[in-house]
């Protein structure tokens, strides 16, 4: 077994109609693929379940484990994709990824979704520095807001909201991707799960397993992806921030280029204490409202996708 050849081959044909066209990402727990449905002849997404410390790929393309001590770290991965992707087919939303499909081929598991062209916000992020304008980011949250309230109402829990996992189509319209860390909401501070922690993105409850989490938690994520969409990196880790807390707020950092109510909106949402955050959505969505009401922005569809392509760098 050749360890290091991880992805499959353009060519590829899978589950006997999706055909590989070209690897789209890979990282240490799968494998993305852009394909073409021969069925529908549609391009679709595929996601492959592949740990990559523990399984590897063998010649005739089957995931193999590195060791058979590796076996029960395998299968529990397994039931987690399973899970990511009965919790996606669950909710219609075009903020939210749609998966519509999910078969086991080559000792492992896929998950079909549908294609939108676009790129990831993180790579928006590193190509302009951050300095993403008030106008593109009042375009990105707030419908990635009304999305996430679908998730809460179903009584779950992102957990692991970032740039990485924004993806941003032509005249910004946003999904949010990777639902692998989402749990179902506790009505307790006890037994609260085991999540995915990304440094400067995950509040500090997520750090603690009775940590107080809920709806406020995904929000923490946004108001510290929207910084990062504005100073261009992460912001400091949540834990260190609760030990002291050296950063500076945002409505006192960015004061010359966005107005006072966006800022103070972002500041809200990175509160360290969970308590004083904004609870739900629509608390958050409120805040933007405001802001859009304050800028008096042009919502028509000609003008305002217009904006939105010139700062997405498109014609």
């Amino acid at each position: 077994m050749n360890a290091d050849r991880h992805n499959l081959p353009a060519g590829t044909v899978l589950h006997q109609h999706y055909t590989i066209e070209k690897t789209l990402s890979a990282g240490g727990f799968g494998v993305v693929y852009f394909d073409i449905d021969a069925s529908s002849k549609l391009f679709v997404v595929i996601k492959e379940y592949l740990p990559t410390k523990i399984a590897g790929r063998n010649d005739d393309g089957q995931i193999t484990l590195l060791s058979g001590e590796h076996r029960e770290r395998f299968n529990e991965g397994r039931k987690l994709f399973i899970h990511e992707a009965n919790a996606l087919r669950k909710f219609d939303h075009p903020t939210i990824v749609k998966v519509i499909n999910y078969f086991e081929a080559n000792n492992t598991l896929y998950m079909v979704m549908d294609f939108k062209p676009g790129e990831n916000l993180q790579t928006y992020i590193q190509k302009r520095s951050g300095n993403l304008s008030e106008t593109l980011l009042l375009t990105i949250f707030p419908p990635l807001l009304e999305g996430l309230r679908q998730v809460h109402m179903a009584s779950m829990l992102h957990l692991d909201i970032k740039p990485g996992n924004i993806h941003i189509q032509p005249g910004g319209d946003p999904i949010l991707l990777d639902f692998g860390g989402v749990h179902r909401m506790k009505m307790s501070r006890q037994f609260q799960p085991k999540s995915v922690i990304t440094p400067g993105f995950s509040p500090v409850e997520q750090y603690n397993a009775k940590g107080y989490i809920g709806p406020w938690t995904d929000l923490y994520a946004i108001g510290a992806t929207m910084r990062a969409c504005i100073e261009g990196v992460a912001p400091p880790d949540a834990k260190q921030r609760s030990e002291k807390d050296t950063m500076r707020p945002a409505a006192v950092a960015f004061k010359r280029k966005y107005s006072a109510t966006f800022l103070q909106a972002i500041d809200w949402a990175m509160e360290i204490d969970p308590t004083l955050r904004p609870q739900t959505v629509d608390d958050l969505l409120a805040s933007f409202d405001q802001c859009m009401a304050d800028g008096q922005y042009d919502k028509r569809p000609t003008v305002f996708n217009r904006l939105m392509n010139l700062a997405l760098g498109q014609k």
